[in-house]
């Protein structure tokens, strides 16, 4: 059986859009995902370790541990062997306490790649292969997170782009959420239960034709 990391933020957690209550791991896209690949005939176990408010590198003013890069090596090791890591980050880089565009967002996710690889994994375990998962564009933010978001849907415009070179220059594997999904229109930010579902399933099939090829 393989194991498989999705290293994520609040999109991939499953936070109900303009609430603080949980989709099911069966409802999240994780939890789709796992479903997908084991269908498939692929044996796989996803293990997440997705934060709310998580940026790639930088730092929340307000709340400690949102720095994406810290730790993360210590996340490879704990987890290792893993045959897949799924990172879908960049969402919190554009919070209005940030001034980032999309470049600079996309270097962030670059670093942690870079991590991913580093990683004091245990001698002979494999280094694992890498999903980098460029998520739904950020809408126009509403509700109880519009302030902090205020300004992000012009800031992020870019980021697919930015971060498919990202995935092209180190050599990772790539998947354009948009391609499939958008954020909710309900706050802007956030993904419903319709859209982790067709998200898991998309992913599960654009991985189990890695894992076939």
């Amino acid at each position: 059986m393989d194991q498989m990391l999705v290293y994520a933020d609040s999109l991939s957690w499953g936070i109900i859009p303009d609430t603080r209550l949980r989709l099911t791991f069966t409802e999240r896209w994780p939890g789709v995902f796992e479903q997908g690949l084991n269908a498939r005939g692929h044996p796989t176990r996803v293990i997440e370790n997705c934060l709310n408010g998580r940026r790639s590198v930088w730092e929340d003013p307000f709340k400690a541990g949102r720095n994406g890069s810290e730790g993360l090596a210590q996340v490879m090791e704990m987890h290792a062997p893993l045959r897949l890591v799924l990172l879908m980050l960049a969402t919190n880089d554009f919070q209005r306490s940030h001034d980032n565009n999309a470049w600079l967002s996309a270097q962030g996710v670059a670093r942690l790649v870079q991590i991913m690889r580093q990683a004091p994994i245990e001698p002979g375990m494999p280094v694992p292969d890498i999903l980098l998962i460029a998520p739904p564009l950020i809408g126009q933010p509403k509700g109880a997170i519009a302030g902090k978001f205020a300004g992000a849907d012009r800031r992020c415009q870019g980021l697919v782009e930015a971060l498919r070179e990202v995935a092209r220059e180190q050599a990772t594997g790539f998947f354009d959420a948009n391609r499939v999904i958008r954020a909710s229109p309900v706050d802007g930010i956030h993904l419903d239960a319709a859209a982790h579902r067709v998200l898991g399933e998309a992913i599960a099939t654009e991985v189990a034709a890695m894992l076939n090829g």
